[in-house]
């Protein structure tokens, strides 16, 4: 039996600190709201699908005839040109026990800092989004994303708020 070979890939895995901290959270968000509300709650989160990897080199062969010499083979067979950075796709979609939204993809090349998160993801996106599902009664519970938290978080809180 031939056995292959086969690349290792890169995973994250939980700790079980991240592991305690999540559950701890889940259960206090599940105290705050009666069984009649939990329905209404919606989560979004963001994933980056990589569409086109880097191309390496490293295992890209052409192949010849044995004895042909590397000057007698077509210079178009021996030349790859192709971009050292990966195309990648960033997709958003909230979940709840009502439904789950559209998928909704952001701009190739947009930095999602809190700003373009609020302004955008928000305002256009999410929210009408689950407002289609769900109409004008839901819960949003956002998760620790870097454009949900931190000095601008208050900026985020506000504009839930206004829209409620």
């Amino acid at each position: 039996m031939e056995s292959g070979k086969y690349r290792r890939h890169c995973a994250q895995q939980l700790s079980e600190a991240n592991r305690v901290a999540r559950l701890t959270r889940c259960k206090q968000l599940l105290k705050r709201y009666d069984d009649s509300a939990v329905d209404f709650i919606w989560f979004t989160d963001e994933k980056v699908f990589i569409v086109e990897p880097p191309f390496t080199l490293q295992n890209d062969r052409v192949y010849a005839p044995v004895g042909t010499k590397k000057r007698f083979i077509q210079p178009s067979c021996l030349l790859c040109t192709c971009s050292t950075l990966s195309k990648f796709v960033m997709v958003s979609v909230a979940v709840s026990k009502m439904g789950v939204t559209e998928l909704m993809f952001v701009e190739p090349g947009v930095k999602v800092n809190g700003q373009y998160y609020r302004n955008v993801l928000l305002s256009q996106q999410i929210i009408p989004a689950m407002e289609q599902v769900a109409g004008d009664i839901f819960v949003f519970q956002q998760d620790s994303a870097p454009a949900h938290r931190g000095d601008r978080a208050r900026d985020t809180i506000q504009l839930l708020q206004r829209d409620a």
